[in-house]
């Protein structure tokens, strides 16, 4: 009985850590989500919680004061007497109610405002369509002044993103798989030299290896172009792919393959019909990490692809977007969210072989 009571409370405490845990990661997430979402003068007068109920100050009266009244001493209206600074901070009555004085002292108006639920739901689907189209677009702001702004054309960035982070995922599981199973099933010359050597390029920084590599492009005109992203991102993932792979190939059931060898199958035979699909946890778990690693690459991009805008990927255009924009937030929260959207869907949908990819090769038996 002790026992499992003891158990019970262990169990709740972890699930507990893991459900604050949880709660504080998304907390920054749904703010981001929401603040993409409200306009520009919300987001500069209000923190993105107050879309929840809640109590605040609104107005109900709102007057001149007569020239009469001594502005530069104690004065009284509407049951709240304060010095101009005083009443510049705001001065509470005794049934609730808030006297404020706005604008300067000659010719300032004084305004009554009482505390009312309310909610701010003033959603908006303006900053998306700013950030992801390059069109001029027409602000409008509270006092009724109009503002002509141009978008930041992020839809153009986006496929570009797309057309560098497809092939630079595919391709280096493609060779790593081929590789893991030449490593894992077959036997040649220098195996285990070859498998020492892919495992330690895995401590290589990649960073001192970007400008041999930028010189070779330039000779071979590669700089500029999706290929030498392609074949950079390839370089850097192929060592943990192979790794991560060959963990997983090894400890498969030496009596299936030898069953297909048996049969007559070959090499190639036995990796397409048969290691594929069975590997599929450990590629869905090395596809999350490489698409997640060059989705939100900058430094390799910025270096082989240059700063045309044309060839712009996401994380160089969010990054302009922050240099010209710095106090939009409306627009660079749209912006981030935007970057964030993809990635969330390709982790979600492969998450059910996340953790199985991972322990790929951890235990035996």
């Amino acid at each position: 009985m002790v026992g499992g009571r003891n158990r019970t409370s262990t169990n709740l405490m972890i699930n507990g850590t893991l459900a604050l845990i949880c709660i504080l990661w998304t907390i920054p997430t749904l703010g981001l989500l929401v603040s993409s979402f409200r306009t520009r003068f919300d987001i500069q007068t209000s923190g993105w919680w107050q879309i929840l109920p809640h109590r605040s100050w609104q107005l109900v009266e709102e007057f001149k004061p007569d020239d009469s009244v001594d502005r530069s001493g104690v004065m009284e209206f509407a049951g709240a007497k304060g010095t101009f600074e005083e009443l510049r901070e705001g001065v509470t009555t005794s049934d609730g109610k808030r006297v404020r004085w706005v604008g300067n002292r000659r010719a300032g108006r004084v305004q009554i405002e009482e505390q009312n639920w309310t909610v701010l739901t003033d959603f908006t689907l303006s900053n998306y369509e700013n950030v992801l189209s390059g069109k001029e677009y027409i602000l409008k702001n509270p006092d009724g002044s109009e503002l002509k702004q141009k978008g930041d054309d992020m839809g153009n960035a986006f496929l570009n993103s797309l057309a560098v982070v497809i092939p630079s995922t595919v391709i280096p599981i493609l060779l790593a798989a081929f590789a893991a199973y030449a490593f894992a099933w077959m036997r040649f010359p220098g195996r285990k030299y070859l498998f020492i050597l892919v495992v330690a390029l895995l401590v290589v920084p990649l960073q001192i290896a970007l400008i041999p590599i930028l010189q070779d492009y330039q000779r071979l005109q590669l700089t500029g172009t999706f290929l030498a992203v392609w074949l950079a991102h390839t370089g850097f993932g192929l060592s943990l792919a192979t790794y991560l792979l060959y963990n997983y190939i090894a400890e498969l059931p030496r009596d299936i393959l030898e069953s297909a060898f048996i049969d007559g199958a070959s090499h190639f035979t036995t990796f397409m019909r048969l290691i594929l699909p069975l590997t599929v946890p450990a590629l869905a778990s090395f596809a999350i990490f490489q698409f997640l690693w060059v989705w939100n690459d900058y430094l390799i991009s910025m270096i082989f692809l240059g700063g045309r805008a044309d060839n712009e990927v996401m994380t160089m255009r969010l990054a302009g977007i922050v240099g010209s924009r710095g106090n939009d937030w409306h627009l660079l929260t749209a912006g981030a969210f935007v970057t964030m959207v993809l990635p969330l869907i390709v982790f979600f949908s492969l998450q059910r072989f996340f953790v199985r990819g991972l322990l790929a090769g951890s235990v035996k038996g």
